[in-house]
């Protein structure tokens, strides 16, 4: 995809859609990002990529935790957000470990609840660095989990998109990466590519979706953040360009562009600044 969908592409084709967003800072910062291009064409500031918890952002509330509790970097985080319009209504939920007791709590919310349209979901680096020794045989397990109880919730005509981890730096600082677990940095970049190709091959098994957002941001590392984690806003609207491509390609909707009268200039910009280095 070598330009941007627009504001009027995305409220069209979300229209009276409930996307579910599960996942950590990075699945966030994707939330965010489509919380703003429904409302306008305009890219999130640094600011707004860097917190975390805020009591509202661009009219969306925070439903729990974040600074209604204690903001830390620990497993048991939690941050629940909703943007609620008149045809559109988004929900996040941070997550840091694909199955728990957490996450059975929220799979009863959807059980009890409205059943989303699109739920878009990653899970990975907290659950291969921050639950021991054993985390990554535990990780596969609390993947056949989830995937076997959300299919099971969610109707037959929910859209369940998987996106793979995006590419680490050899050096990295993040929340997640407490001082514990700190030795497992160097080859956390490699431990990743592995645990994507095995949740992406049971992803497919079960039905779901799969977007390869390491795939597609292989050779965008200029688009990466100096902590080698996390990813700028140019990075972030051309993830809701592919999230948004996707969902329509699933649901045979052909996205027209907008009439050039209602392009701002900014829009030119925008696909001039967004480049692939040459390999």
């Amino acid at each position: 995809m070598d330009t941007f969908v627009m504001q009027s592409q995305a409220r069209q084709l979300l229209h009276n859609k409930f996307v579910l967003v599960l996942g950590g800072s990075v699945q966030r910062s994707m939330y965010k990002d489509l919380v703003l291009l429904l409302q306008r064409d305009k890219f999130l500031t640094l600011p707004q990529l860097k917190s975390k918890g805020e009591f509202s952002f661009e009219q969306d509330r925070l439903v729990e935790g974040g600074r209604l509790g204690p903001l830390t970097n620990g497993t048991g985080y939690r941050e629940v957000r909703q943007y609620h319009s008149d045809h559109h209504l988004l929900r996040f939920y941070f997550l840091t470990r694909i199955y728990s007791p957490y996450m059975e709590s929220i799979l009863e919310d959807l059980r009890e609840g409205l059943k989303p349209d699109v739920v878009i979901v990653s899970s990975c680096v907290w659950d291969i660095t921050r639950y021991g020794p054993e985390c990554l045989e535990q990780y596969k397990e609390n993947l056949h989990k989830f995937f076997s109880q959300i299919k099971a919730l969610v109707g037959r005509d929910c859209l369940m998109l998987w996106t793979l981890a995006m590419p680490l730096a050899k050096k990295i600082k993040g929340g997640f990466l407490v001082p514990e677990v700190s030795h497992l940095a160097p080859s956390l970049c490699y431990d990743l590519i592995e645990a994507n190709f095995y949740c992406s091959q049971l992803a497919d098994a079960y039905g779901l979706d799969v977007l390869d957002l390491h795939f597609h941001f292989r050779f965008s590392l200029q688009h990466r953040m100096p902590d080698g984690v996390h990813w700028d806003a140019l990075a972030h609207r051309r993830i809701s360009s592919l999230l948004l491509g996707h969902a329509a390609d699933a649901w045979g909707v052909h996205l027209h562009a907008p009439p050039l009268s209602s392009r701002t200039s900014s829009s030119g910009l925008q696909r001039r600044l967004w480049t692939t280095p040459q390999t």
